[in-house]
């Protein structure tokens, strides 16, 4: 029984290291890569793939297709201006142009001019405009361009351009229908008022004599007629500041900035107010420093400043003062316009400058108020580089805040004329 103890022994023994030689020959066959990969895999589940071709080549590739795809042009320009990067948007839109020489292509003269300012001024640069299609006097309409410039590195600068054709046709539609109506409209209001002038003057009522029963219809012509003659004025006043808010959205250009004399305006004013405030003997004062100077339109801030006056007595009560007071520094004009009327609910404040926006309906409807007095003001500020703020107090009156510059703009590098462009320029 020993010796056959001893054979299973050695039938085992045999196995294990035959088992074990075919095993190291499939390893020594496969070779040591082959040891790491199945280690790779069965620690992670995936093989790993090489470095040099997913990394950088495919990335690389990814980016410039999603740029291909964007429907913005992108135009990269370097420390020369030339293109060194452009997506097939900004191709369709004509942003390139035939270079000097044959066979090269050039960025359109208003993209260099954004990339040089702002590569001087570090800041970024945005602006909307239109650019010619075809030869001058062509059938098609502008292209209209919202362009934004924006520093990549020192040298170079990448400007975006989003096609705002439609937009702008349709402002220009709004606009020319609105100054159209309101032209039209001018002549019937004026006769008009015209009119019920002369229906005032004929329904004039005489003194009562002793025993003498006055006309009761001719009392009630005279009623009508005031009323007419009334709603006629207004309904003129809204036409001409119709026609003013027409003119300062773009309509027509802006004049060139000038020095104004706040002195002027002030006492411009105070003259055009007197009327008004004497009705409801309101006070309009007037402390501030003199010969203070703004660089503007002297027409539109005597315009702004004489709509917040209006605007603060018609919302004063009788016997109450109107404020103006005048701040200055280096760089800014501060015109304050404070009444002691009923202020203005905080949910109204951020709506009072909209268009037909009343915060008081029925106070509206009695003095006759347009709802685009402060409308024009906000739009006179922003055309100045200015702005206007309100604040306060329910039942406790209001402040208004013009804020003009006090020193003549910085000539930024002018825009170029712009040239007829070629579409047909490829990217180098």
């Amino acid at each position: 029984m020993d010796w056959v103890s001893g054979i299973g022994l050695l039938i085992v023994a045999l196995a294990v290291g035959v088992g074990a030689g075919l095993v190291i020959a499939r390893k020594r066959q496969a070779g040591p890569d082959a040891t790491a990969s199945a280690e790779d895999t069965g620690k992670k589940g995936r093989t790993i793939e090489p470095d040099g071709e997913s990394s950088s080549g495919k990335l690389k590739g990814l980016g410039r297709k999603s740029l291909d795809s964007l429907r913005v042009g992108v135009v990269v320009l370097d420390s020369d201006d030339e293109p060194v990067l452009v997506n097939p948007a900004a191709r369709a839109m004509g942003l390139l142009r035939s270079g000097g020489a044959p066979g090269t292509i050039a960025a359109h003269p208003i993209l260099r001019t954004l990339a040089g300012q702002v590569r001087r001024t570090g800041v970024r640069r945005e602006v909307e405009l239109d650019l010619p299609r075809g030869r001058a006097g062509g059938p098609q309409a502008p292209l209209g361009l919202h362009l934004r410039a924006v520093a990549l590195s020192a040298t170079h600068v990448a400007v975006e351009a989003a096609d705002v054709t439609e937009s702008h046709r349709l402002a220009r539609v709004r606009r020319d229908f609105v100054a159209n109506v309101s032209h039209e409209l001018k002549t019937p209001i004026g006769a008009l008022q015209l009119l019920a002038e002369a229906l005032l003057d004929a329904t004039e009522v005489p003194e009562p004599k002793p025993d003498d029963e006055r006309d009761e219809d001719l009392i009630a012509a005279r009623r009508f007629a005031e009323r007419i003659h009334h709603e006629s004025a207004r309904m003129g006043r809204l036409v001409n500041e119709l026609l003013e808010l027409t003119r300062l959205q773009g309509a027509e250009p802006l004049p060139t900035p000038e020095p104004v004399a706040v002195d002027w305006v002030i006492a411009e004013v105070i003259d055009r107010t007197r009327t008004t405030a004497s009705a409801k003997k309101i006070e309009v004062v007037y402390a501030g420093p003199r010969g203070a100077m703004v660089f503007g339109s002297d027409s539109q801030v005597a315009t702004a400043v004489t709509n917040l006056v209006e605007n603060a007595i018609a919302y004063s009560g009788d016997n109450t003062t109107v404020s103006l007071t005048v701040r200055q520094d280096d760089d800014w004009i501060e015109i304050d316009v404070a009444d002691q009327g009923i202020g203005i609910a905080p949910h109204d404040l951020d709506r009072i400058f909209e268009r037909f926006y009343r915060a008081d309906q029925a106070r509206s409807r009695a003095t006759g108020g347009t709802g685009l007095g402060l409308a024009i003001v906000k739009h006179i500020a922003t055309n100045h580089g200015g702005r206007v703020d309100v604040s306060s107090t329910l039942g406790g009156g209001s402040t208004f805040t013009l804020r003009l510059p006090a020193r003549p703009p910085e000539a930024p590098s002018p825009l170029p004329r712009a040239t007829e462009i070629d579409p047909g320029a490829e990217e180098r």
